[in-house]
């Protein structure tokens, strides 16, 4: 069944949409650049499952600081802040800084 469902909001019925779409088109959400930085202490406990989060690892650093940057999900983005912010007490950073060059068929959202 498709159509508009005012019981739901916008975005979950453009995300249903592209699901949609995916079965027939092969598209792709655009993956976002992040840049995680944080002390290697805070880090010990959490650096498995944040590069977990990554598709693409595109850079790593242990030199003072723990810092990482790489290719994502865009729905993986809370879940990354949420943990760089829990475990480095506030004091560490987690930034999108751009979106991967990427294929023609990328969609935005």
């Amino acid at each position: 069944s498709s159509g508009i469902n005012a019981e739901y909001g916008a975005k979950q019925q453009a995300l249903e949409v592209v699901r949609t779409l995916k079965e027939s088109i092969p598209i792709e959400r655009v993956k976002m650049k992040i840049r995680i930085s944080m002390g290697m202490a805070d880090s010990k406990k959490c650096k498995d499952h944040i590069k977990a989060l990554f598709l693409t690892i595109i850079s790593e650093d242990h030199d003072g600081q723990f810092e990482l940057m790489g290719l994502s999900e865009p729905g993986n983005y809370k879940q990354l802040a949420e943990l760089v912010g829990k475990h480095s007490r506030g004091k560490g950073m987690c930034e999108v800084i751009g979106v991967e060059e990427t294929a023609e068929n990328a969609v935005f959202d």
